[in-house]
């Protein structure tokens, strides 16, 4: 049974054994489970890429949460100052990606940071065109 349904029946169950099924106690479960499930996991020799997966998309989405801080602090100040020195431009970025979903994903995190929007991607999908407030 692969690691992630095993994660969600654990979940229901802790819920079940509760008797509470708010999304809250859900997610405690959830967690609980995959800790309990990675502990476990120190014990079988074969490599889990369960486990590292979720801690890159953990550590991902922890990156992104800053970046995101930081370009909100970068367009406030550019917004705020007395001397506005925007700069907009559309950029080309070369894509070094294969799927579409990671193209989409891409360029989906790209208009959520403030100063800057996915415009457009190549017939070919090699290249995306952002525009941005300030060019640096």
């Amino acid at each position: 049974m692969s690691h992630i349904l095993l994660n969600i029946l654990l979940a229901i169950a802790w819920a079940a054994l509760s008797g509470n099924f708010e999304p809250v106690n859900l997610f405690f479960g959830f967690i609980l489970s995959f800790i309990v499930l990675w502990i476990i996991s120190f014990s079988n020799p074969l490599p889990n890429s369960y486990f590292s997966r979720a801690f890159k998309i953990v550590e991902f989405v922890l990156f992104f949460i800053f970046e995101v801080i930081k370009a909100n602090l970068r367009l406030a100040f550019t917004i705020l100052s007395p001397r506005m020195d925007l700069q907009p431009a559309v950029v080309a970025f070369p894509l070094e990606l294969k799927t579409e979903a990671g193209i989409i994903l891409l360029a989906n995190l790209i208009t959520l940071t403030p100063g800057s929007l996915s415009l457009d991607i190549s017939s070919d999908k090699k290249i995306l065109f952002i525009h941005t407030i300030k060019l640096e």
